[in-house]
């Protein structure tokens, strides 16, 4: 069991759209996972990789050769996966967080580039959710969170945008509080986005979930 894990972030670096200069990164208590084509990030986020994730399809030959060199080295460094395979090489970089103990989890690299991989990402933060753990995928300007049966609240210094969406069929009593377009005890369904676009005015406000699930998305402003 990794010992860095009581206090420490499983960080989590996808191959989709870089959109950050840098991350929150600790060396000595956070876990970073570079997943696939991630490798690439981590060398413009000047950020040490403590393991490579994947099966590779995403990385040109001279990172290709970049691994198998580092595999020879330290195998320790590098998980190979198969091509073939039901999980998605970022949902098994969550499960090889999870196995190594942590719970507190930051994606970064996991939005933009295949939609597909877009939406399986959200999914995957209901399934860290249901393992007992937190995660957030993380953007320049704001970030994505999945709530089950719970209640978010934010600082009522926050600015810009907060969008819900109903992540099941339904989601029960969904009550919006402190935003520009509040809501109280709302059915929310996966057919009708009426939560896009809300707006922080200045108040603590907070988003609640009776029953269901719902996907945050959260832009804030940005000083420059």
């Amino acid at each position: 069991m990794n010992k860095r894990k009581k206090d420490g972030k499983c960080i989590i670096i996808g191959a989709g759209d870089l959109t950050v200069s840098r991350i929150e990164y600790d060396p000595g208590k956070d876990y970073l996972i570079a997943v696939d084509g991630g490798i690439l990030y981590c060398q413009i986020l000047s950020a040490e990789p403590d393991l490579l994730l994947g099966d590779f399809d995403s990385v040109n030959e001279e990172w290709a050769r970049a691994v198998e060199e580092i595999e020879k080295q330290a195998p320790e460094k590098v998980l190979r996966l198969f091509p073939e395979k039901d999980d998605t090489d970022l949902y098994a970089a969550l499960k090889k967080g999870l196995q190594e103990g942590y719970r507190d989890f930051r994606l970064y690299g996991a939005t933009g580039g295949r939609l597909e991989h877009t939406l399986a990402n959200i999914q995957s933060l209901l399934f860290l959710k249901r393992q007992g753990a937190s995660g957030y995928i993380m953007d320049g300007s704001g970030m994505i969170l999945v709530l089950e049966n719970e209640t978010v609240s934010f600082r009522k210094e926050m600015e810009g945008y907060l969008s819900v969406f109903s992540l099941g069929k339904e989601a029960r009593g969904v009550t919006l509080k402190g935003l520009k377009y509040p809501l109280d005890g709302y059915t929310m369904t996966h057919d009708y986005p009426i939560g896009v676009s809300n707006e922080f005015i200045g108040e603590q406000a907070s988003v609640t979930v009776e029953d269901g699930q719902l996907v945050l998305i959260v832009n804030w402003v940005v000083d420059d």
